[in-house]
């Protein structure tokens, strides 16, 4: 009997070793969704004030966009185009059906954004599903890349 007793401890304290890494990666895992979800409404924010700071902080330097207009945009393009809201503005916007997941240090976003626009002084107005590539470098997530195809 004295023999089971440490035996079952240490059977004990392995499988709760065993645990602690998944328990660790699900927590890690809803706080990325979390957060990166905060992102993405914050994003819809931006563009509704026409505020550039977004794209500046939380697109990483070689983030590139997709557009479902046939286009790549970059980081550098974007904060361009926004020097000039006459020409670049958002109307209306609006993301719904959004869905993050977390992989690591990785989160994908998709979603549906349906948005009414100013794009280089012509006027847009679609309804797109979109994906969001996002990557936590150095404790902060940084969208990484972004690609939408109008919705049929």
């Amino acid at each position: 009997m004295k023999i089971k007793t440490p035996i079952a401890v240490a059977t004990c304290l392995i499988c709760a070793a065993a645990l602690l890494p998944v328990l660790s990666s699900q927590t890690n895992s809803s706080d990325a969704v979390a957060t990166v979800t905060k992102l993405e409404n914050d994003q819809v924010k931006a563009a509704l004030a026409n505020d550039v700071s977004f794209v500046k902080t939380n697109l990483s330097d070689d983030a590139i966009e997709g557009t479902s207009f046939g286009e790549w945009l970059t980081k550098a393009s974007l904060v361009a185009d926004s020097a000039d809201p006459a020409k670049n503005k958002t109307n209306s916007m609006t993301i719904s059906d959004l869905k993050v997941v977390a992989h690591g240090n990785v989160a994908i976003a998709r979603y549906l954004n349906t948005y009414d626009d100013v794009y280089h002084g012509t006027h847009r107005s679609r309804a797109v599903i979109c994906t969001d590539t996002w990557s936590s470098e150095n404790g902060a997530w940084k969208l990484l890349a972004n690609h939408c195809s109008q919705k049929k």
